[in-house]
This record gives C-alpha cells, sequence and structure tokens, in this order.
C-alpha cells in the first residue's frame, strides 16, 4: 500500500510539473542556423568521401527502408514456381532449350510469368548469369560455384557501400553537433557577453541545440536508417543464396523439384515452406 501511496504521489508530482511546463519553450530546440550548419557538414562529407554512384545508393536505400522487406514468402513461392518450370524445360528439351529464355530474358515467355521476379532485375540477371555458362557449354558444373560466389561477393560490396557512408556519417554527427555549438558561441555569443542575460542565454540555448541534433540524428536517425539498410541487404543476399543452390543442385544433375528443394533448406524460418507444401506448390504450377 505504501509503494503505491509513493507511486500515486509521484505520478501526481509529475503531472504537477507537465501543468506548468511552457511548451512554447520547446520551439527553442528549432533553429534555422544550426540545421544549416548540421546540414552543411554532413552533405559536405558525404560528398567528399563518397562518388556520385554511392551518393545516389545511398538515397535509394534510404528511401527503400520505407517499403520494409523487399522479399515476403510469396514471393520465395513464386521463385520456386519459377526456377521449377526452367529446370523442366531444361531437362526435357535439353540445356538447349532454355538459351532463347536466359539470353533474352526480359523477353522471355516463361520469366513474364512470374512478374516480381521478372521485374527483380539484379535476380533474373544473377539467374540468367549462374545458366549460361551451362546452356552455351563453355563451364562444366563443378567449375560454377566459384564464377556465382565471385558475383554474389561483388553484389553484397557494391550493396554495403551506401551503408559504410551512412555509418560514417552516424558516428560523425555527435561531433559535427559539437562543432555547431562551438561555431554558434563563438560567432554569436561571444559578442554578446554583458548584454541582456535573457539574450546571452537564449543564445546559448540556441547553440546547445546543435549538440542536441548532432546525438540525436546519428543515435536515433541515420544509425537505424544505416542498420536497416543493412537488414535490407541480408534478405536481398539471401534471396540470391536461393537461387545459386537451386542453379547448382540442378546444373549438377539433380531433378527439378529437388533442385528447388536445395534452395528452400537455404531459407530463415519464416521464409521457408515446408517440403510438402513446396511438392504441391509445384505440382500445382505444371
Amino acid at each position: 500500500m505504501m509503494g503505491f501511496a509513493m507511486a500515486a504521489g509521484g505520478g501526481h508530482g509529475l503531472g504537477e510539473m507537465l501543468s506548468k511546463m511552457n511548451f512554447a519553450a520547446m520551439g527553442g530546440l528549432v533553429h534555422a542556423n544550426e540545421f544549416i550548419s548540421l546540414g552543411g557538414m554532413v552533405f559536405g562529407s558525404m560528398i567528399v568521401m563518397s562518388p556520385v554512384k554511392v551518393l545516389k545508393g545511398v538515397v535509394s536505400q534510404a528511401l527503400g527502408t520505407l517499403k520494409g522487406s523487399p522479399y515476403k514468402k510469396a514471393d520465395y513461392e513464386e521463385l520456386m514456381k519459377c526456377m521449377y518450370e526452367v529446370f523442366q524445360l531444361g531437362r526435357r528439351g535439353g540445356m538447349i532449350a532454355l538459351e532463347e529464355h536466359v539470353m533474352t530474358p526480359h523477353a522471355s515467355a516463361v520469366f513474364s510469368k512470374y512478374p516480381k521476379f521478372h521485374h527483380d532485375h539484379h535476380a533474373l540477371e544473377f539467374f540468367c548469369d549462374a545458366l549460361r555458362p551451362i546452356v552455351d557449354g563453355r563451364l562444366k558444373p563443378d567449375q560454377l560455384p566459384p564464377l556465382l560466389d565471385k558475383t554474389l561477393h561483388t553484389m553484397h560490396e557494391e550493396h554495403h557501400q551506401p551503408i559504410l557512408v551512412m555509418t560514417k556519417v552516424a558516428d560523425g554527427l555527435p561531433a559535427f553537433g559539437i562543432v555547431a555549438a562551438v561555431l554558434g558561441i563563438i560567432v554569436v555569443m561571444m559578442y554578446k557577453l554583458g548584454g541582456d542575460p535573457k539574450e546571452v542565454g537564449g543564445g546559448i540555448a540556441t547553440a546547445l541545440a546543435g549538440t542536441f541534433f548532432g546525438i540525436f540524428g546519428s543515435y536515433c536517425i541515420v544509425g537505424p536508417i544505416a542498420t536497416n539498410c543493412d537488414f535490407v541487404a541480408v534478405a536481398q543476399m539471401a534471396y540470391l543464396k536461393c537461387i545459386r543452390e537451386s542453379v547448382l543442385a540442378f546444373a549438377n544433375g539433380l531433378p527439378p523439384m529437388v533442385a528447388c528443394e536445395v534452395g528452400r533448406r537455404t531459407l530463415e524460418s519464416d521464409m521457408r515452406m515446408s517440403a510438402s507444401e513446396l511438392e504441391a506448390l509445384l505440382k500445382s504450377s505444371t
């Protein structure tokens, strides 16, 4: 009972404190000169450290986080059906039957039946590039894994470059906030010392707002966005690894159903269907 009374008293005290707050003073956090200083340092550092291609990647990946995960379970089901149909075509008609599809994938009647996969430029290109050396006979199946691994490594590095830039900006934002605060104190406040105390205090508050927004922007905005982009990259690589394992299994002579089963086993639990669900899905697609 005593604890409850103390909690009630604490809540009453908090309510009193909130009622006495001058919420209009919260507007003191918003100062155009601090935003200009911080924004200039952030964008200036990004321009200095990054080529144009990476800067475009920063924008596209940051905006991409608004869409959430790039793949859902239904997208993997579509992928499995597409790969199964392609593998069936290659098994029945020989690898030469796949030539028109892997050479001109955007005009393929097979790929166009699966819109999510067909419009995923990176996944479609990776799938066709994986099959092309086998279709034209340039490589043996056991020579294919290093080639695909190199492609995946390059794609991962390319996708990680904008994340690296965002991470470095997040690391630097607290220091940028301090620089903005010191700049405000030197340029504005040093000339007002000895004047009206309210004016001096307001100026110091304005300068310190830069420090606040630097820390806030680092740990609450830029840092979380960079982490989210990293998770998106992991999801994209998981999709491509599923394609890799299925293609390698098919190239080594496994039946289409088994090749898709190999790809299924690479998926995480929230995306992975059961073996019986996969079998029923693929049989219903033929």
